[in-house]
């Protein structure tokens, strides 16, 4: 497929068109979003004592990963975008007939953004659980859901995504680490076509993605049943109320902040569902050959935007965590508060 000359004509005279400035802008303004965004729910969820819970680790690691995807990928990509309008050559690459750089980005930036991609999924899926035992099992809840298992569950999911992240690296069977002018980020391409081994270790990513994404979404109607079948019976108990008084036994115990929280992963696991699925119809389509590069485009940066979408729904879903935020963004007034 070809290519506009200010994108792949190495050396030649690019012009900085009304496209490249406004996908430059829109780079910036993202990674302004995903840093600000992920650095204050840091802040709120370690910060503060009140959300150093099982739960709240969860979503701490949740924004390290998004912001991460900020502070280093998104940047590189900044930075390519204008080199390769500029020179033609994106940065980090040689210019034809010089040597090759000692050091490529595309070596730390494309692991990172597979290895935090796999990070937000595993999170995910552990934040489904923890939900659902809160729900499924609410009396339960202490035993099985602590912080020390917790923070041990989250460093395996590290210490998993990154292993699988650079799985392709390792293998060097006609896989390569390069920045791709369309998709406009370093990516796993085949430097060949594809080999039997190679496509079967790129296939490994939707592989793994999907079969979490399926627990996360199963686990999630789970855990949606049992609210609705603990609202049904709290609007009996409310019926029966007017007739005579329930005794205590026959309360649920399920509490409303559970469900709320319950509702905001939910929430949570749809909205990076629908950004990371065009992804995965990107990768599968280029293992069979197929070479969208607009679309390429367009899946990369939906799924990158997601870095910024969880304090957004944090912020409309959680009144605490809204709270909280706008009390460190607006402090109040010492003068006012002192009595």
């Amino acid at each position: 497929m070809s290519a506009t000359p200010n994108q792949s004509e190495p050396g030649g005279c690019s012009q900085y068109s009304v496209e490249d400035s406004v996908t430059t802008s829109f780079m910036i303004l993202l990674a302004l979003a995903i840093i600000v965004g992920n650095v204050l729910s840091l802040v709120v969820f370690l910060g503060s004592k009140g959300f150093r819970t099982s739960q709240g680790y969860l979503k701490a690691s949740l924004a390290l990963a998004d912001l991460s995807v900020g502070v280093l990928v998104v940047p590189y990509s900044v930075y390519n975008q204008v080199t390769l309008a500029v020179s033609g050559v994106p940065g980090g690459t040689s210019q034809p007939g010089g040597p090759m750089p000692i050091f490529q980005p595309c070596l730390l930036t494309g692991p990172l953004f597979a290895g935090c991609t796999f990070v937000s999924i595993t999170t995910i899926f552990l934040l489904s659980i923890e939900r659902s035992i809160a729900v499924l099992k609410p009396l339960h809840k202490k035993l099985f859901i602590t912080k020390r298992r917790t923070c041990s569950l989250i460093a395996l999911s590290w210490a998993l995504s990154f292993f699988l992240a650079v799985v392709p690296m390792v293998s060097r069977d006609g896989i390569a680490l390069e920045y791709s002018p369309c998709s406009k980020m370093c990516t796993y391409t085949f430097s060949n076509q594809p080999q039997t081994s190679g496509w079967k270790i790129m296939l490994l990513f939707p592989a793994f993605d999907f079969f979490l994404l399926g627990g996360t979404v199963v686990i999630n109607v789970l855990t949606f049943l049992a609210i609705r079948r603990y609202c049904k019976a709290r609007k009996r108990l409310a019926e029966s109320e007017r007739r005579s008084q329930p005794t205590a036994a026959a309360q649920p115990h399920v509490s409303f902040p559970d469900i709320a929280a319950a509702k905001t992963i939910g929430i949570v696991t749809v909205a990076f569902f629908a950004s990371f699925s065009p992804i995965a119809v990107l990768v599968v389509g280029h293992v069979l050959g197929y070479q969208w590069c607009r679309f390429s485009y367009y899946a990369f940066w939906i799924l990158t935007s997601n870095s910024c979408w969880n304090v957004i729904i944090y912020s409309v879903r959680d009144q605490r965590f809204r709270l909280r935020a706008q009390e460190l963004l607006i402090p109040s007034n010492p003068m006012i508060t002192t009595i």
